[in-house]
């Protein structure tokens, strides 16, 4: 789908930042969006009634409003939008959808600067560093632009120049969203049960990290070296003497942007091979290398013209641990067997699901979910339809997918885009499957070694357990005999029948104070005690508010059955 991009003054578009200023403009987003989400909820503010109809197209007005301040905040707010469209944990879908779909085009910054940065960075005029240096970016974001030049060798490069005062902005920006961080913590409704302070340290780690342009060439080498072997797949080369934190001097190497697909069809490439070969190459990089490109949208992918995959941009990357991979593995095993236990054990052990006293609902949510979800073949499954059931789960449940997985799997959603986009029969899970058996093979390379391991660590497991249960046994005993051990059951519907309960009486005694302090102010009034009569009233407005109150909690608890 295509965003428009309003033309519009960017405030944030300079050296120099007011602290103030953006104080005053950050906070004012935060309290209209309050605003919005407290309309949102009131049942009485939807002509005719509440209805999911109309929730959810309330919900998509506001993702779309809030898309379109994030825009109007710049660089660091764009860059927040874009990782919190991972966040289904967090976010409803239709935010999610939106957020996903910020595009940080804006106009480019002036040559004189470019010429400033370089020269201040390198130590040298931008006219002794390069043989020809083109003024007019070949793309700009909101991070920076990217100039196409010949080095003094005659090689053909292209030279990415970091925005000016970026660092400084990111500096204000960070500040003033830990505050708002530390307020949500707080909240009383957003803060429990989710960890915003540390998702703030993860959005600030990944932000600078991303303009730190020797950590982006770092990481492009790392991902050529991956795939020397492939000839499929080329990766531009980084010119390390023509770089520093914010200019980053990589190999020119033009092609068809992959999801021009006309374009694509008047050089003769096939684009059936290209979806798989786009498909194959993430593939390689999640099961095989375990570094992958997290931000593989069709702008960082092109085609040669003798039909080999061009990446561009490694500013976001994730990391797969092997440990993770192999709980990964296990959650995939645990689907496919539809064991809803086996699968909240391993999203435990990946730290992607919070344990709680009462996982009967979110057994039962995953239990369906599996049941629904294999009735057709693997290869016919659909990767956005599979998210789209995971983020309707994990929202408002206590799931908390870590960026690594988010990545993975928005990387995914996309890939499979383009590739339907190439190929309208492109199914992800016929490329996917081969890798994945592929995966499971290696791990069983040394057969008998790694099964007499598996079966060892599973016998020491079952030993100590084996040891330990008398000891256990015996301590439980001896509690019991002293009167120490204290039996506690919960019932989580007796627990909501008594809350409503307690807001139905409170709504109740408030709204008999109000009748009576208004009863009683028509009497003084009545009798000439006018200002008596005044407090009276004053008084019974306190307390139908209060009782108003009441009434919501009891509303909302209602909706709970």
């Amino acid at each position: 789908m295509t965003v428009h991009v309003r033309t519009r003054q960017y405030r944030w578009n300079r050296e120099r930042y007011s602290r103030w200023r953006r104080t005053v403009d950050i906070w004012l987003f935060v309290l209209r969006f309050l605003a919005a989400q407290w309309w949102y909820e009131r049942s009485w503010s939807y002509p005719g009634g509440p209805t999911p109809e109309k929730r959810a197209a309330r919900r998509r007005r506001i993702a779309i409003w809030v898309r379109e301040s994030l825009l109007d905040l710049g660089p660091t707010f764009i860059k927040v939008g874009q990782l919190f469209s991972t966040r289904a944990d967090i976010f409803p879908a239709e935010y999610v959808e939106e957020l996903s779909k910020l595009q940080d085009q804006v106009p480019a910054f002036g040559m004189d600067q470019v010429a400033q940065i370089i020269e201040a960075d390198l130590g040298k005029p931008i006219e002794k560093l390069f043989l020809t240096f083109e003024p007019t970016p070949l793309a700009a974001a909101s991070l920076g632009q990217v100039h196409r030049a010949e080095l003094p060798s005659g090689e053909q490069v292209v030279v990415k120049v970091q925005r000016p005062g970026l660092r400084q902005l990111f500096d204000i920006d960070l500040a003033i969203v830990k505050d708002i961080a530390r307020y949500f913590q707080n909240h009383p409704k957003w803060g429990p049960g989710r960890d915003w302070l540390g998702i703030y340290e993860e959005c600030r780690r990944i932000l600078y990290e991303e303009i730190d342009y020797l950590q982006e060439g770092r990481n492009a080498d790392e991902f050529r070296r991956n795939f020397r072997g492939i000839e499929w797949v080329k990766v531009p080369r980084v010119y390390w003497r023509y770089c520093s934190l914010r200019v980053l001097t990589l190999e020119y190497l033009p092609g068809i942007k992959i999801s021009h697909y006309s374009a694509l069809e008047a050089a003769g490439l096939d684009r059936k091979r290209l979806a798989e070969l786009n498909a194959r190459a993430y593939l390689e990089q999640v099961l095989n290398h375990g570094f992958f490109h997290a931000d593989p949208h069709p702008g960082n992918i092109a085609v040669d013209p003798d039909g080999s995959l061009i990446f561009y941009d490694f500013g976001m990357m994730g990391r797969l641990h092997p440990q993770t991979k192999e709980k990964l593995i296990q959650t995939l095993m645990s689907i496919v067997n539809r064991d809803a236990d086996g699968v909240i054990q391993a999203l435990v052990e990946l730290k992607a699901l919070v344990p709680q006293g009462d996982m009967g609902p979110v057994r039962r949510s995953l239990q369906y979910i599996l049941d629904h979800l294999l009735d057709k073949p693997l290869e016919m499954q659909s990767v956005a339809a599979i998210s789209e059931d995971l983020y309707a789960l994990a929202y408002d449940q206590p799931f908390r997918f870590p960026a690594t997985f988010t990545f993975v799997m928005r990387a995914f959603s996309t890939l499979e885009g383009v590739g339907r986009g190439l190929d309208e029969n492109f199914q992800f899970f016929t490329v996917a499957t081969p890798y994945a058996l592929q995966l499971m093979d290696n791990r069983n390379r040394n057969g008998d070694l790694d099964l007499l391991g598996e079966l060892g660590r599973q016998a020491a497991q079952m030993g100590n357990s084996a040891l330990s249960l008398p000891r256990r046994v015996e301590a439980t005993l001896t509690q019991l005999e002293r009167g120490d051990l204290v039996l506690r059951s919960r019932s989580l519907e007796t627990e909501r029948l008594l809350r409503r309960l307690s807001a139905q009486q409170a709504a109740g005694n408030y709204h008999i104070l109000t009748g009576s302090l208004l009863i009683c102010g028509t009497i003084l009034l009545v009798h000439g005690y006018g200002w008596l009569a005044a407090v009276a009233v004053l008084g019974a407005g306190v307390t139908g508010w209060r009782g108003w109150r009441a009434w919501q909690r009891h509303e909302r608890i209602e909706r709970m059955f």
